[in-house]
């Protein structure tokens, strides 16, 4: 048997990418998130039949507009160094459906994955009954998705379930969960046809996660969102805390391979942490992160380990996030798909990588501000930029390169300066092609950014490791 195969013990037969790709395709047969109206009763009946395993263990729950995966991340290496069993749900993935639900720290076994789809299949079947003779349809992908979490965190079990909201959050499924504990990241406007299109309106949405009897830990939000999370926890009678007031970075000195961070947290001070991640966003993530630990494991009045902090902050990781893959050039691939994304890594990356020469590689999808985020870049990147080459990944939702190209004229991009093509490989190709071979790739970057979709395709072109 290869070292990919393993044996799946409900049907005695081996379990391999093609099995769990098979469950994905099911998966995706279901009708996306995006295109449903706001609900929640197809949860709480899927719930129900399951015998709650949402309930299995507490939750700290996380929604906001950036940040939410990689202090998701931080979280659970908190809880992991306090030798707690940790199950982590994020979305979406790089490469394989299975990143999405984390047990101890690393993608859910195939074996698992499939085993335990098979054994709920049958109820959500019924749902699916249930829900076509009312005129509403099945369950959707996302729902499906969230539903084998928290069964797989059930089987597992877990001792606590770390969740992130996969759009919103009043009717996201994993509201179905009440968080003993809810994160805000920063709120920004992105996904606006949904959510709404001012701060406030989003924010009314994610502030659904905010349940009786839990705590409220919120990054450094503009006052109209801020306005709207205080009033929210306020009518459920929870405590709150914000960074900037209660909580914060102290200090911060980038470095080679991160940064050195100084924390002053809800109910202790820890200093020069060492941070393997690049940006002022990622250490407010980490504020953030360790006020939630707090929150969660003293109710905000037991300061931490120092020495656990330290041991967490070596274990964590965030892929995709601007990530280096390869050095001489510097090949960097980042997440960030919106125009406050784009902007915090720009900043992390002019302050960490000491760049002369940078070559961009861009795809973004159909559902974002694709005109804001060139415009970001195109502002952000002003003077290091010398060439950009647009792109897709094999996204149905990927808007075409020769599109993207025609916004980037408009906004003021040299046509001289531009290269299109359809194929993430050949993009990647051209950008290295454009490195000053004089300088041998010594200061000299390309950096793939615009969608999650075109920087998974391209991690796994350019050979990224584990997940």
């Amino acid at each position: 048997m290869s070292d990919s195969e393993s044996l799946n013990p409900v049907e005695g037969q081996p379990v391999d990418q093609f099995s769990v790709a098979s469950v994905y395709a099911e998966l995706l047969s279901r009708a996306p998130e995006n295109k449903m109206e706001p609900r929640m009763e197809p949860m709480r009946m899927a719930m129900d039949i399951l015998g709650e395993p949402h309930r299995a263990a507490p939750v700290i729950h996380l929604s906001g507009t950036n940040g939410k995966t990689s202090t998701a991340r931080m979280i659970e290496a908190g809880l992991l160094a306090h030798d707690l069993r940790v199950g982590r749900y994020t979305s979406p993935h790089l490469a394989s459906v299975t990143e999405r639900i984390c047990v101890e720290g690393s993608p859910v076994a195939d074996e698992t994955f499939v085993r335990i789809w098979d054994e709920i299949r049958p109820h959500l079947s019924l749902v699916d009954q249930q829900l076509t003779a009312r005129g509403e349809v099945p369950l959707t992908y996302f729902e499906c998705v969230t539903i084998l979490a928290f069964a797989i965190f059930a089987d597992e079990p877990v001792d606590v379930m770390v969740l992130e909201v996969g759009l919103g959050g009043i009717t996201d499924a994993t509201n179905v969960a009440d968080g003993s504990v809810s994160v805000l990241t920063p709120i920004s406007l992105d996904h606006t046809d949904l959510l709404g299109d001012s701060e406030r309106d989003i924010a009314l949405e994610k502030a659904g996660i905010i349940k009786p009897e839990g705590f409220l830990i919120s990054a450094a939000q503009v006052p109209e969102a801020a306005d709207v999370l205080l009033e929210a926890a306020r009518e459920a009678a929870v405590p709150f805390r914000f960074e900037g007031v209660e909580f914060g970075v102290e200090a911060r000195t980038p470095g080679v391979g991160g940064q050195q961070v100084t924390i002053q947290g809800l109910a202790g001070r820890y200093p020069d942490l060492l941070l393997p991640l690049h940006g002022a966003h990622q250490a407010e993530n980490l504020a953030v992160a360790i006020a939630a630990l707090e929150a969660f494991i003293g109710g905000g009045e037991q300061e931490l380990s120092l020495e656990i902090l330290q041991l967490a902050c070596e274990h964590i990781s965030s892929p995709g996030r601007l990530e280096v893959l390869r050095t001489s050039p510097s090949m960097i691939i980042d997440a960030a798909h919106n125009p406050s994304g784009i902007e915090a890594s720009a900043q992390a990356l002019k302050e960490s990588f000491g760049l002369s020469q940078l070559v961009l590689v861009v795809g973004i999808l159909q559902e974002k501000d694709a005109r804001e985020i060139l415009a970001t870049l195109h502002r952000e990147y002003d003077g290091l930029v010398e060439d950009i080459c647009f792109t897709q990944s094999t996204s149905p939702r990927a808007i075409p390169s020769a599109q993207l190209a025609e916004i980037a004229l408009d906004i003021g991009f040299s046509e001289q300066d531009i290269h299109i093509t359809e194929r993430l490989d050949e993009a990647i190709d051209w950008a290295v092609g454009r490195i000053d071979a004089s300088a041998d790739g010594v200061g000299a970057g390309v950096l793939i950014t615009g969608s999650i979709t075109v920087v998974g395709e391209a991690r796994t072109l350019l050979g990224g490791g584990d997940l």
